[in-house]
């Protein structure tokens, strides 16, 4: 091999250049340091007066050595693992791009009749059951929230739906920290325990901060449960450029980074070490709508220049793709979705969600999910760019079959084929006389064939019956506790 040379080049995607993460990180902190951010929790204020913040009632201004600090204790990899074996399966950590589903859309497309339904505890189940048999969608959130349990406890009720129906990690919700305790409970009974969960971790949850720059009590606790449990925590800044913070898109970079590292500094205050992942939805208010929107080219280049300062910071990262606007599955949908995905894979972001979304994220479709994998796989394999060496060359081959010769029952042919060729199960690459002969189907005939394909045939692995019955015992005892606070 040559010395000093680049050997091999895979694909990949930057907007943001070094000195312009720089500038961003010294805005942010700038915000953090000038105008600070509000915490509407007495512990989180009490945390961070005793790290040296500028404490004005709820207000904290956060000096930069304190976000330094925490930059410096918090892991730099999460690695994330299978709930039934304890296999550790991702690893979030330099451009590895993992992908996965949204949680809490209010509505679900029925595979069987199309209509647009509330989601339910059941339409969660089904969902996680398609993910947990798709190849390329890696993690598992529940792509529905449950509207037909008590609220106040729904996601002891979803947590318990996705649990039972996949084994692969999953990114789950919690209405408020007391939720989140009972959700750590279940995964302690799960995996064997707490020190079990600590080092195999299957669950990483989901909080979001309030732009512009707010911390409310149900996220500040959060934030500071996980850091005791030594648990990771994903904290995720919703920001609407035009809407919650400035329209220009380095405002909305520096506003949602200040968010974020603010949350970190919480975090990590409560207890150094622990493994905290950055991220975001970062998008525009639409203008004509004023919906937060998915599938606009902005939300791709922000999400693009968010995965660049997660380099930049080295820190964990939970991103956003293969969601749109659309409020079917149709030529809008297959565009905005291909395009989130493959700038998602050629920029690196760890942990990538809403996959599936449609309706801005209101409404969850299994269709939409199902061939969102066929796409994750085909910008994999882009991703991986064009492997030379001495075999791959083929010289050896082209001289052995000669001008006008076949390479198709070649053994070099069958080996490689197989080995560069993306080979997926959704996209018809028949010629037309085999088309019309299969029944004319359109992708989304295709994709709802395997939907209810899984659906009706595919079955997760399960846990033991013991732990699924203690899983039960929490769900019911949360039941139990509503009934006896709305009896007084």
């Amino acid at each position: 091999m040559k010395s000093n040379t680049v050997a091999y080049r895979s694909l990949s995607a930057q907007v943001l250049s070094t000195r312009q993460c720089e500038e961003i990180f010294a805005g942010a902190l700038e915000v953090l340091e000038r105008t600070g951010v509000t915490f509407h929790d007495e512990d989180a204020v009490s945390i961070m007066r005793k790290a040296g913040c500028y404490v004005d009632g709820i207000r904290i201004r956060v000096p930069s050595q304190l976000v330094q600090r925490a930059l410096l204790s918090v892991p730099q990899r999460v690695a994330l693992c299978d709930s039934r074996t304890g296999e550790r399966t991702m690893f979030l950590e330099g451009y590895n791009a993992y992908f996965g589903t949204g949680s809490d859309t209010p509505f679900f497309i029925d595979p069987y009749t199309f209509e647009r339904k509330k989601s339910s505890k059941a339409s969660v189940a089904q969902a996680c059951k398609v993910i947990d048999a798709l190849p390329n969608i890696d993690f598992v959130m529940s792509l529905g929230i449950v509207r037909d349990v008590p609220q106040l406890i729904y996601d002891r009720h979803q947590f318990q739906a996705q649990i039972l129906n996949t084994s692969k990690p999953i990114v789950t919700t919690a209405t408020d920290v007391n939720g989140f305790s009972d959700i750590i409970e279940m995964c302690e009974i799960v995996a064997g325990g707490e020190e079990a969960l600590r080092q195999n971790p299957f669950m990483t949850l989901y909080a979001e901060p309030i732009s512009p720059l707010q911390h409310a009590w149900e996220a500040a606790t959060k934030l500071t449960l996980a850091a005791r449990k030594q648990l990771p925590v994903v904290y995720t800044p919703c920001v609407m450029g035009g809407g919650t913070v400035p329209a220009t898109m380095a405002g909305i970079m520096t506003n949602g980074l200040a968010e974020s590292l603010s949350g970190l500094v919480l975090n990590q205050q409560t207890r150094e070490g622990a493994p905290f992942i950055m991220g975001g939805v970062f998008t525009i208010m639409d203008m004509n709508s004023t919906i937060f929107s998915y599938g606009s080219p902005e939300f791709n280049l922000l999400m693009t220049a968010l995965a660049d300062m997660a380099h930049y910071l080295k820190l964990p990262m939970f991103g956003t793709c293969g969601c749109t606007d659309a409020k079917v599955v149709d030529e809008q949908a297959g565009i905005e979705t291909a395009m989130s995905i493959l700038m998602t894979q050629l920029a690196g972001p760890h942990l990538n969600h809403d996959v599936g979304y449609i309706e801005y994220g209101s409404t969850a479709s299994f269709e939409n999910l199902v061939i969102c994998d066929d796409i994750i796989g085909m910008a994999r394999r882009m991703a991986r760019g064009i492997r030379v060496n001495e075999q791959t060359l083929g010289v050896d081959v082209i001289d052995e079959v000669g001008p006008g010769g076949s390479y198709m029952n070649h053994a070099h042919t069958k080996e490689w084929s197989e080995r560069e060729f993306y080979v997926d199960g959704l996209m018809d690459r028949q010629g037309y006389d085999a088309w019309v002969a299969s029944g004319r189907k359109s992708l989304l005939q295709r994709a709802n064939e395997k939907v209810k394909g899984i659906l009706e045939h595919y079955e997760p692995a399960p846990l033991p019956k013991e732990v699924q019955n203690k899983i039960q015992a929490i769900v019911e005892r949360a039941e139990s506790k509503l009934r006896a606070g709305y009896q007084k």
